[in-house]
């Protein structure tokens, strides 16, 4: 089903849904609930209202104790979650009801959110799809599955340069994670659709002749856009970049767009030669530049070892050494990075996490505690660094480290789940399984899959007999 404006609802629904807006003016949220929910159970594609709907649900949490109160709802709601997870299949729209009624109770819910997400996309409700994604990108900042679908949804949208953003931001945060690299050159490529006005063209909203004005123009577009589902997106937006680059040879944008999209295309070696073109220009300094060709580089490294033959007997020796090769060229061009850019305190978390999957723990501890000073790494760099003590079997430093660092995490997200799982871990190996144990049912009280805590938690009461 499309989604409906105010507009497009029966005048009985719109009525309840004006008095709800009414009810929410008067700081009414409780009523105002009521009404909005009413409404969406007649028309569950009305966007508008489950927008003003999540409003009022906020309102309500923050009367009832603020943003940042324990999660309570959350393990009374399991139930409601599994019965909405039975009826997604058979009917979605009493899956998005059950739902909203969790959310009612705690809008911060992630599974309930996630149910929201899945149901709306069984309904074909992309709008209403990316109202819990951005809810959820917020409860995990750091999760790289929930950005993607983000950015994805918001593409879906016509939001691609808030898509974009989203999965710029993630890459910074982690630079080697190649999935969402890739994804990133995806929704850049899908934003220059959109700027060039081929979504338009999609979905019947726009014209061939509001692109190009001329009658042999328009009937070019018009044969391309019959081809546009089956053609490679990025093979053609390289064929037309490629074009363009010979009237302007100097367009460093067009030519670092062209490394990025052949990159994509797992033709390394002519993105690495143009990503040389702009090193030899004058803006060849740029930081970003040399991480993108580092990223390049290890893409190169990765597509390689994917194509061993795991069924040959020199497999483990040629993928060590390929891994080796791998690694020391990351060491090798971060710490150049870091010696160019001292001040760059992204660079020296990165030197940190490369140190420490290398295991030099020493070299990763000076990085991480010079990397805290940047407040968008600080998180990670102390988790970073209480990992590194608790390798050095330092466990003392290591729970404090952890301690300090959940202190720090007001939000119960994925990120400080592992903060606590990690405390939980080195209380365990301390001897202190009471605390230990109190950690880990922390997390049980949320989320009951989370690793292994589930086992941890029933053990601990076997134990107790």
């Amino acid at each position: 089903m499309a989604e409906k404006n105010v507009n497009e609802i029966p005048r009985d629904v719109r009525a309840l849904y004006i008095k709800g807006n009414e009810a929410l003016a008067r700081d009414n949220p409780d009523y105002a609930i009521s009404l909005f929910n009413q409404v969406l159970v007649r028309e569950p594609a009305f966007y508008e209202c489950r927008e003003k709907l999540r409003k009022a649900q906020l309102a309500k949490a923050g009367a009832g104790g603020g943003f940042f109160k324990k999660m309570i709802s959350m393990s009374g709601s399991s139930p409601a979650i599994a019965k909405g997870q039975l009826a997604l299949h058979k009917n979605p729209a009493e899956a998005l009801e059950i739902a909203e009624q969790v959310l009612t109770g705690d809008p911060h819910n992630s599974m309930a959110h996630k149910l929201v997400v899945e149901a709306a996309h069984a309904l074909e409700l992309p709008r209403t799809a990316v109202l819990s994604l951005e809810m959820l990108s917020k409860n995990s900042p750091k999760d790289r599955d929930i950005a993607i679908k983000f950015a994805n949804a918001l593409a879906e949208i016509g939001e691609a340069q808030r898509a974009e953003a989203v999965l710029t931001e993630m890459c910074r945060a982690f630079p080697h994670d190649q999935e969402l690299a890739q994804a990133a050159k995806d929704i850049s490529a899908r934003k220059t659709l959109d700027e060039g006005g081929y979504e338009a063209l999609a979905d019947g909203s726009g014209s061939y002749r509001d692109i190009l004005k001329d009658k042999e123009g328009s009937a070019a577009l018009e044969q391309e856009h019959r081809q546009v589902k089956s053609e490679d997106v990025t093979e053609r937006l390289i064929r037309e970049y490629e074009a363009r680059l010979a009237g302007e040879p100097n367009n460093l944008k067009l030519i670092r767009s062209l490394a990025e999209l052949y990159t994509s295309k797992k033709r390394f070696d002519l993105a690495l030669g143009y990503y040389d073109r702009i090193k030899a220009s004058d803006l060849g300094s740029d930081a970003s530049l040399d991480q993108a060709i580092a990223e390049t580089v290890v893409r190169r490294y990765d597509h390689r070892i994917s194509e061993l033959d795991p069924a040959s007997p020199e497999y483990p020796d040629q993928l060590a050494a390929l891994q080796a090769e791998k690694q020391g060229y990351q060491l090798n061009e971060c710490q150049k990075r870091v010696e160019r850019f001292p001040t760059d305190l992204g660079f020296r978390f990165e030197l940190g996490q490369l140190f420490f999957h290398a295991g030099k723990i020493s070299e990763a501890i000076q990085e991480f505690q010079k990397a805290q000073g940047n407040p968008h790494k600080r998180i990670a760099a102390m988790s970073y660094l209480a990992q590194c003590f608790a390798k050095r079997k330092m466990y003392d430093l290591a729970a404090r480290a952890f301690q300090n660092a959940i202190k720090e995490k007001p939000v119960f997200d994925d990120e400080k789940k592992e903060l606590i799982y990690h405390l939980g871990c080195v209380l365990e190996n301390m001897g202190k399984k009471e605390e230990a144990f109190e950690q880990f049912k922390l997390i049980y009280e949320v989320d009951i899959s989370y690793r292994d805590v589930a086992a941890k938690v029933d053990a601990y009461y076997g134990s107790q007999g």
